[in-house]
């Protein structure tokens, strides 16, 4: 029997996927990567038996880099990032081994139907599969074809079963579109965040940004929030005068002045004059005119992100990762589309059903069924974003019910009649001036019995009346006002500007928006307004000042548009690429020579670095106090040898006892992740220049190998860590009374001989395990040891006294970075040596388990 892999985006849409071709009757296993399922049934497929296997992967398999050497900031021009440094594909999740995965489930297959995304980066994708797959399967016989794709939009039984009956092939030029952005913005986002963030984190200490990034679409994103600040600074305000009179006939009314308003405040008061000279107010005319207010069209992505920003209070990246979760649940068709036209063969009343008990539709439908919808625009993607089937708040949780409540009701609105109402106005002479009242009366809710926060308010009543009737005047009066500035710009006016400019996607508009906020070039303030920081503003005048295109979105649109040639097919990859890496090179280098005029800008309003922290440990050159930065990226700086040296971020730095490196003679500091966190030693200069062939940048002295430094790795180390492969536990001489030692890898910390007087870590090792041996004085009154003996030395691991006083706990760190390691368990370790024996049991099921196998 013949085997067909198949193999989706994610494994919550395998495992959808799978249930309803197989209609229930498929198991399931477990990956080699425990990350994804394989489902396995057996069915029909090019009219013979065969076995499926249904997986997925965990979005991009591969991504883009630049090969090892030329990821090194310091010794690499960042100008040879345009045409010189090679890239190639890795792993984009190394952890997750998903090439091996797909590698193992791919041999002996004979065919393979792709379900990734039906979007440019679904077909990117499919081709980083097919790479890792393809050398893995069974030849094909003869021209036989063995590679297919599937086209859907919902995760529902029948858009499911007919993607798989309507199979097509992957389109390389699209896949070839997002390998050419990728590129783009590897190359031209490097090398100008590598060349600013140096040159301008060198001379400053407070800009409070550990990336000073430029993106060739977050830029401009960052453009437009500066370019509506700058109105702001600049605006300023003028006095204007307006005519208001008061009418009454059985009621009052307040009427509209016909000449709006004037800026000359004796011009206005002479207007004033000149109509008191009437007691009454005469109607000229009333005109009455039925109007209706239309459905809005289908609903596309960057409709759903402007309303969910502007109505619902959610971020646009967060919109997002809600929407792709109800997608794959199955409640909503697929939520990246540019299309606001339902197809012709589209199910509306199908849809509508589904809605009955929640939304009750019918209300707003017409008795002889369902209304048109308006004809929109149909950008040859996927259909308008619907909802695929009934939910519930206590289903969804309540932003992803408020975002689906919004989907709904949107639907049932574009089927919906229009809202119609009667606009009344009535136009009146008081003197010489003319003046106008309107109202509105509701005729037909339409659509807005579903959106009533579209509806028309329900206002006071004018009166009846009509030509020749007569008001008696009740006041006249002149009303001083001012001009106002606009507002800072909301995220959903952004997302409008960079749909309108084509900068982004619908899909990569979160992400730069998202951006711009993470690097603290923008604040979201109250009613999700962005506001500009200072490095921000300062950022985009610069631009300004050197070269405005590198700012402006007029050549990030072009260049959107070239991509878009490529998909379809009419430009040539290599070309484009090349072309656009040429100009962006040539304005890369004029940027360089000219950066003198973005500095003058930033020493107005950011401090010299020696200008800025406060002293802290001494230089191991000049032995003078060097100062500690505590803005982004917290660092240490030397005013006297004008070097600056990286620390360990997102933690806090104190001085470490006034002990110095044995190599270099730098005053060591102390990081810490907090008091149930975990803390290490760092020399500011091995930090930066690893001393060791074996050491990597931005390791601490728990990770170094320095065979006699007493704050080494090859001193305090004690035993492989119990949770990561490569982690070793060591020990913190800083931590007592409540002794602890930390994985160096990951966030394992393991609490022991609490209140013990006085622990050290022994040249001696364990026969056991290979873990070094430590050495435990208690205090006398708490000793747990027998016949009231203070001091014990033992194997923290295997020694039977020690094994009550021994816990593992996972540290609280303040960032989402510092992440657990991999579950697999490595063996003990004691300073790089291999252990043997019991202190190697067989991997635990969990993380209990592993505790009881280690400990007890």
């Amino acid at each position: 029997m013949r085997t067909v892999l198949m193999v989706a985006e994610k494994p919550s849409l395998a495992q959808s996927i799978a249930k309803i071709l197989s209609k229930g009757s498929c198991s399931t296993r477990k990956g080699l990567n425990g990350a994804c399922s394989v489902h396995e049934y057996t069915g029909s497929f090019v009219g013979q038996n065969v076995r499926f296997k249904m997986t997925s992967v965990c979005g991009h398999v591969m991504s883009l880099d630049f090969i090892g050497k030329y990821n090194n900031w310091d010794k690499v021009d960042p100008a040879e990032l345009f045409s010189k440094a090679p890239t190639e594909k890795k792993e984009a999740n190394p952890k997750l081994n998903m090439v091996k995965f797909l590698q193992v489930e791919a041999k002996g297959c004979d065919y393979v139907v792709l379900w990734l995304d039906c979007d440019k980066e679904g077909e990117n994708i499919c081709f980083e599969v097919l790479d890792a797959i393809q050398p893995m399967m069974n030849k094909s016989y003869g021209n036989e074809r063995t590679i297919y794709r599937a086209k859907f939009s919902s995760i529902t039984d029948t858009d499911i079963c007919n993607a798989m009956n309507q199979l097509g092939e992957p389109n390389k030029n699209e896949a070839l579109s997002v390998d050419a952005r990728q590129e783009l913005d590897l190359r031209i986002g490097c090398a100008f965040t590598r060349f600013q963030t140096k040159y301008f984190q060198g001379k400053y200490g407070n800009l409070d940004s550990s990336l000073i990034s430029f993106g060739p679409c977050q830029t401009p994103t960052l453009g437009f929030c500066v370019e509506r600040h700058d109105k702001i600074q600049s605006f300023k305000a003028e006095a204007y005068w307006v005519v208001q009179a008061k009418v009454s006939k059985d009621s009052p009314l307040t009427l509209d002045w016909d000449r709006v308003r004037v800026f000359d405040r004796d011009v206005g008061q002479m207007f004033v004059n000149m109509a008191k000279t009437a007691k009454e107010a005469k109607v000229d005319s009333v005109t009455k005119k039925e109007k209706a207010k239309q459905r809005p069209p289908a609903l596309n992505t960057v409709e759903m992100l402007r309303v969910a920003s502007s109505a619902l209070g959610m971020g646009p990246q967060h919109t997002m990762q809600i929407a792709e979760r109800l997608y794959t649940q199955g409640y909503i068709s697929y939520p990246r589309t540019e299309t606001t036209h339902y197809p012709e063969n589209f199910d509306l009343k199908g849809t509508l059903k589904q809605q009955a008990n929640t939304f009750n539709p019918d209300k707003a439908l017409k008795k002889d069924g369902i209304n048109r919808p308006r004809k929109g625009a149909d950008a040859g993607d996927h259909p308008p974003i619907t909802p695929m089937r009934a939910a519930s708040e206590s289903e969804l949780g309540s932003d992803g019910w408020r975002l689906y409540d919004y989907i709904t009701r949107h639907f049932i609105a574009t089927v919906s009649p229009d809202c119609k109402y009667l606009q009344t106005t009535i136009s009146f002479s008081i003197a010489t001036e003319g003046f106008t009242c309107s109202g509105k009366t509701l005729i037909s809710a339409g659509y807005t019995e579903v959106m009533p926060w579209q509806g028309i308010p329900q206002e006071e009543a004018l009166p009846v009346c009509e030509r020749g009737d007569t008001f008696t005047v009740d006041e006249i009066k002149l009303l001083e006002k001012q001009t106002n500035p606009p507002d800072y710009l909301t995220e959903s006016e952004l997302i409008t500007l960079m749909e309108k400019h084509g900068i982004g996607t619908d899909a990569s508009i979160p992400v730069h928006i998202n951006n711009i906020c993470q690097r603290n070039y923008v604040t979201v303030e109250s009613g999700r307004k962005l506001k500009p920081t200072n490095l921000g503003i300062v950022l985009v005048h610069g631009y300004y000042k050197i070269d405005a295109d590198l700012v402006l979105p007029t050549i990030r649109s072009a260049v959107e548009k070239q991509l878009t040639l490529i998909a379809l097919g009419k430009a040539n990859f290599q070309q484009v690429l090349q072309h656009t890496l040429d100009i962006f090179k040539r304005k890369f280098h004029y940027f360089v020579d000219s950066i003198a005029g973005m500095d003058e800008l930033m020493e107005v309003s950011f401090s010299p670095i020696a200008d800025t922290g406060k002293p802290l440990s001494r230089c191991g050159k000049c032995h003078r106090f060097m100062k500690y930065i505590q803005a982004k990226p917290s660092r240490l700086h030397c005013s006297h040898c004008d070097e600056t040296y990286s620390l360990p971020q997102n933690g806090a730095i104190k001085l470490y006892k006034e002990l110095k490196c044995p190599l270099d003679e730098f005053e060591l500091v102390l990081w810490t992740s907090g008091s149930r966190g975990k803390s290490y030693p760092v020399c500011p200069y091995c930090f930066s220049n690893p001393p060791f062939r074996d050491m990597k940048k931005g390791m601490g002295c728990n990770e170094c190998t320095h065979p006699s430094c007493q704050h080494s790795l090859n001193s305090l180390g004690i035993g492989q860590c119990v949770e990561c492969e490569t982690g070793v536990l060591v020990f913190d001489p800083t931590s007592g009374p409540k002794w602890r030692m930390a994985c160096n890898k990951c966030n394992v910390v393991v609490h022991f001989f609490e209140q013990a007087h006085k622990v050290q870590v022994s040249q001696d090792s364990c026969d056991s395990c290979e873990a070094s041996l430590v050495i435990v004085d208690f205090n006398k009154t708490r000793s747990p040891l027998p016949d009231g003996e203070t001091q014990h030395t033992g194997c923290a691991f295997c020694d039977p006294v020690f094994q009550d006083l021994v816990e593992l706990k996972y540290a609280t760190m303040r960032h989402p970075m510092h992440r657990a390691g991999g579950a697999r368990r490595g063996r003990g370790r004691g300073r790089g040596r291999r252990p043997m024996g019991k202190g190697n049991p067989k991997k635990p099921k969990d993380k209990m388990a592993a505790l009881a196998a280690y400990f007890v």
